[in-house]
């Protein structure tokens, strides 16, 4: 099929509120808006001002009152319980409602906060959709999060109620939830006046009612049997529909506000065309609602666009093995999956030939999407080769909602270029500019911006923090929003992503990308992922170092894969590179979302002093990076 996309986002450019105003029109509202595109409101303007409507109404309501409500709108599948199950349209309003009707007679109104701890069970999409449909402001913390970082959280957004669970499930062990939050509440300084607790199975927790412990379950299982109407709120298209707050912050959290009227007409046009899947089918992103992922494509994209959406509990290794993944999309015959590179690396770091994937019937997947850090293109050749299906990786931002560049499945694929997400989307003018704030030539590293006003969807602020955020996004190259990565856009228009811009180092004057090496080392047949990053050298600023984890089954000599590697950067990027330091590691440090958290290895290597990131998987690694360095004369 040829792709429509030129002329899309011709279309785009050319009339953007008329653009933006027909994808609208395919949604309810119950007032429409007075203005598109309102320039004198807000920070950068507003979209749809005047008009109202409710998210909950365009995921839920709408789909019921079109006699679709018998349709399967989720499906919970938990490898970690055993658990699969199905809810229709009206399953899921009928929970939503109960939910919302406990939240209201507890006393949450329209915009109040409400702080969701939980793991990645239905409930907790549940609760995200009812407080939308109150209007109270959600915000997802991830379950299991350290409970200072939470306690942050409750006094940052002022949290009304906190719903929880008593515990989470990982391979192997159980997190109890409750000792978290406890301490949480009594570290804050703001006090919930409720907290709702869903007693799991694996583990009951004790309630405090000191802290205005509910039992979660019991007071949904009352208004669900009262079977208790709670019409949708109105909102305005501008009100927030929640914060989340970004990860790996210091200090006082940076709240991503999102609203209601742009996020629900952006991830709806999303749906059908850059992921290229029809109302009914099965979409599944593999994330977790703590992050912008589950926002955007667990709950409110597919919802919104009337797909099936997938809550999967679980890893995309050790539950049970690397050939999860193909199980869930065999069995619930998924579409398109979404899910971070590094899932793909583990995944073929256990099952290098693709022995598991052979094992099911995935021949239903017509993309797999990679989002999250940069997919590097050996990783993406591996799934291309294993699953036969385009692989497509796009790039967004937490403070975005949705992609900036994709490669659009449902407008028609592009050629792709290993190493880019393709082209900007409709909405996004993406430009790259020197530190002084010029244009570059194109094929020129620098400064990725996007041109002001941001599209819908995107965040309208931080909570309760104006200037922070024009401080750092809009400040420091007016009339554009600084997206703090780096990289270039090529003669065809594509755009690579290089590096955050603190991963470029400055290696005797010569400006370089980490990720470039990255991409390099990953070339290597004995590497399973890597990571490189810039440490302190006295005669030339920073120098490359490169941390390697090798597959499983390589038995060589390090020195020999050591040697190759420095002559694969030498001859793939030259000389100026000076790459020599390459190290073994058995584990690279990550957030749970799957970021490599090089800042802090970087941290490590030039023995600066440096904080535990909240959101690190497992601290134990970074233990692990120090005993390396330090044999390598580092830290």
């Amino acid at each position: 099929m040829q792709s429509n996309y030129l002329e899309t986002y011709q279309s785009w450019m050319g009339e953007p509120e008329a653009f933006w105003k027909a994808q609208a029109d395919r949604l309810d509202w119950f007032k429409p808006a007075d203005k598109v595109f309102d320039g004198d409101a807000g920070l950068y303007g507003r979209w749809f001002a005047g008009a109202e409507t409710n998210t909950c109404h365009n995921c839920l309501d709408r789909h019921v009152a079109a006699g679709r409500g018998e349709d399967t709108a989720v499906i919970y599948d938990s490898p970690m319980t055993g658990a699969k199950k199905r809810y229709s349209f009206d399953d899921v309003l009928a929970e939503v409602m109960a939910i919302a009707a406990v939240l209201r007679n507890h006393g949450v109104a329209k915009g109040d906060r409400v702080i969701i701890y939980m793991p990645m069970i239905p409930e907790a999409v549940f609760s995200m959709l009812a407080c939308a449909r109150i209007g109270a402001i959600h915000s997802v913390v991830f379950g299991g999060f350290a409970a200072s970082e939470l306690a942050t959280r409750i006094d940052d957004c002022g949290a009304k109620v906190v719903i929880s669970a008593s515990c989470g499930l990982e391979p192997g062990r159980i997190i109890p939830y409750k000792p978290l939050l406890d301490h949480a509440l009594d570290m804050a300084k703001v006090k919930p006046e409720y907290c709702f607790v869903l007693q799991r199975d694996e583990l009951h927790a004790p309630l405090r009612y000191e802290h205005g412990d509910v039992d979660f379950a019991k007071a949904v299982e009352v208004e669900r049997i009262n079977g208790t109407p709670v019409a949708c709120e109105p909102v305005a298209a501008t009100d927030p529909l929640y914060i989340l707050y970004t990860s790996g912050t210091t200090g006082q959290p940076k709240g991503v506000v999102r609203d209601n009227g742009g996020h629900m007409v952006a991830l709806a046009w999303t749906m059908e065309n850059i992921y290229g899947v029809k109302p009914g089918e099965v979409f599944w992103a593999a994330s977790d609602i703590g992050w912008v992922v589950g926002h955007s494509y667990i709950v409110y994209g597919p919802l919104l666009a009337g797909n099936t959406t997938v809550i999967f509990e679980g890893k995309p290794v050790g539950t049970p093995d690397a050939g999860t993944f193909w199980r869930v999309v065999a069995e619930h015959d998924v579409k398109a999956l979404f899910t971070a590179p590094t899932a793909f690396r583990a995944i073929r770091r256990d099952d290098p030939d693709g022995e598991l994937i052979r094992k099911y019937d995935s021949s239903g997947l017509r993309a797999l999407f990679l989002a999250g850090e940069r997919a590097d293109p050996e990783t993406i050749k591996w799934a291309e080769k294993m699953l036969k299906v385009p692989v497509i990786d796009h790039w967004w931002q937490t403070e975005t909602g949705w992609a900036i560049a994709a490669n659009p499945a449902g407008l028609g694929l592009l050629p792709v270029k290993y190493g880019s997400p393709a082209v900007p989307m409709p909405g996004y003018g993406v430009e790259v500019l020197d530190d002084a704030g010029h244009p570059v030539p194109r094929g020129t590293l620098g400064n990725i911006v996007v041109k002001l006003p941001l599209p819908p969807g995107c965040l309208v602020t931080f909570w309760n923090a104006d200037e922070r955020f024009r401080s750092s996004c809009l400040e420091e190259f007016p009339g554009y929003y600084k997206t703090a990565d780096a990289g270039i856009v090529d003669e065809d228009g594509y755009v690579f992503v290089m590096a955050r811009t603190d991963d470029i180092i400055n290696c005797a004057g010569h400006r370089l990308s980490t990720g470039a090496m990255e991409e390099v080392c990953a070339m290597h047949p004995d590497v399973a992922e890597c990571a490189v990053i810039g440490i302190a050298d006295e005669l030339k600023g920073q120098i490359p170092c490169g941390f390697l984890v090798l597959k499983r089954d390589v038995n060589r000599d390090f020195s020999a894969i050591q040697r190759e590697i420095v002559q694969l950067v030498r001859d793939e990027i030259g000389p100026v590179a000076a790459f020599k330091t390459v190290m073994k590691v058995e584990r690279l440090p990550k957030t749970r979302s799957g970021k490599i958290l090089r800042g802090t290895m970087q941290k490590i290597a030039d023995g600066l002093p440096w904080k535990m990131p909240a959101t690190i998987d497992d601290p134990v690694i970074l233990d692990e990076i120090t005993v390396v360095l330090k044999s390598h004369g580092h830290g």
